[in-house]
């Protein structure tokens, strides 16, 4: 079951009593642009992986691309980002091949795992130059976003929470001072 049937579900056995109930269920159900639905092909889908899989790569826990996280990030950019941060995401990924051709000679796609990381690296240098320098009506950097997404679809995917992180299903009571030894995985509830 997804998200909005989930919603549906419970707006029908509460008897319709949510006030507001149909605008609560339409934003769930908001229409993308044309171009936010080319996230949706699956050749950005895959390139949204690989862009996940060299911020977050495999290592002794699955990789972003292997949690999902190419097909997380339209979803979320289609259902959550505003029309301006949608255009600055697109066009963000533009940009990243641009600079990958003007850089190698090659889109993102046909770069080495070491090429792809070195122009990674430098749009985050450049996202959080933007980022600190920005006003309040300033628009996001694309990275930004791209990186936010990717934490975001990883740590919250069965892959990432349970793999990555140390999953209790039933936690037990809180303890504030618990050891921690370095190096250990944080927990996830």
């Amino acid at each position: 079951m997804n998200r909005r049937e989930a919603l549906t579900r419970v707006a029908w056995i509460m008897g319709g009593t949510v006030i507001g109930a149909n605008l609560f269920l339409e934003g769930c159900t908001r229409k993308a642009t044309g171009s936010v639905e080319s996230l949706f092909e699956p050749e950005t889908i895959d390139l949204l992986g690989n862009i996940a899989d060299t911020i977050l790569p495999p290592t002794g826990s699955p990789g972003a691309k292997e949690a999902g996280v190419g097909s997380f990030i339209p979803v979320m950019v289609r259902d959550c980002y505003t029309p301006e941060d949608q255009q600055v995401f697109l066009d963000g990924l533009r940009q990243l091949d641009k600079v990958s051709n003007d850089q190698f000679g090659r889109k993102f796609q046909k770069l080495t795992a070491d090429e792809r990381t070195e122009l990674l690296i430098a749009a985050d240098r450049e996202a959080k130059a933007h980022q600190t320098q920005k006003t309040e009506n300033d628009p996001n950097h694309y990275f930004h976003l791209v990186k936010q997404l990717t934490l975001l679809g990883y740590f919250t995917s069965e892959l990432g929470a349970t793999k990555a992180l140390r999953y209790v299903q039933v936690p037990g009571k809180y303890d504030g001072d618990f050891p921690y030894k370095k190096g250990d995985k944080a927990w996830a509830i």
